[in-house]
């Protein structure tokens, strides 16, 4: 893909995969009991979102570096079992956490659409990117890394019907909107997972294989993802899917 033709379809369809995510985190949040608890292992809705809400804006940052013409700063791996961490994101305000997850969204959106065709595209434009192109981190940054999150809560929570619906509306919503096939297959990935957590193994299969059909990079983590250890044990996978 090149050329601001192509930059301008893309930029729709991801504005849209954002524009999901967002509502998705809205309706958690209203949904989830007033008061509820968790812990480092178990984590509560308002943390979830609050996480989700950090990892937007360390994107937003690199977007605007890029039109700064700056090197972003370098951000941490997130321990996810840290007591410290989780207890920042706990310790916010709901309504402070509900306002931020939607302003973060708005603001990447603003910066999707302020960066060029050439900056989406080209990794070898912005080295700090190692490689990896813009467009499908923000995808990663801003759809597939919180719808993933919300999924794991609902399964968390004896929800398994939630998490389905809501990976399925999420593929749809990506096929609908026309995504390139990597961003697809990230969809798919987390279909994947939640329908074997739900114990619906054959469609867990047709969905992983679905998503390295669309976006072969994520073969690896079909292979040692934990959510999908009940394909890999009952030998559901052939070994061409876990190579």
């Amino acid at each position: 893909m090149n050329g601001e033709e192509d930059a301008r379809r893309v930029r729709i369809a991801i504005t849209g995969l954002l524009g999901f995510a967002s509502a998705e985190e809205q309706v958690l949040l209203t949904a989830a009991p007033p008061e509820e608890e968790g812990n480092p292992q178990h984590w509560a809705a308002l943390p979830v979102v609050a996480h989700n809400t950090e990892l937007k804006c360390q994107q937003v940052q690199r977007l605007l570096a890029i039109g700064h013409g700056r090197v972003p700063p370098e951000f941490d791996e997130v321990d996810h079992t840290s007591g410290e961490l989780y207890l920042r994101y706990a310790g916010q305000a709901p309504d402070h956490v509900a306002a931020e997850s939607n302003r973060a969204s708005d603001e990447l959106i603003s910066g999707l659409r302020s960066v060029g065709a050439d900056d989406l595209f080209d990794p070898s434009r912005n080295p700090w990117l190692k490689g990896r192109q813009l467009w499908l981190q923000i995808v990663v940054r801003g759809f597939w890394h919180p719808t993933g999150h919300l999924l794991d809560y609902y399964l968390d929570h004896g929800q398994p019907d939630q998490a389905v619906a809501m990976a399925t509306q999420a593929l749809a919503t990506a096929r609908y909107l026309g995504v390139p096939d990597e961003a697809c297959g990230m969809a798919s990935y987390n279909l994947a997972c939640a329908r074997a957590k739900a114990g619906q193994l054959d469609d867990a299969v047709a969905a992983a294989r679905e998503a390295i059909s669309l976006n072969p990079a994520l073969r690896g983590k079909v292979a040692t993802e934990p959510d999908l250890a009940a394909l890999r044990g009952a030998g559901l996978l052939e070994p061409a899917d876990r190579s």
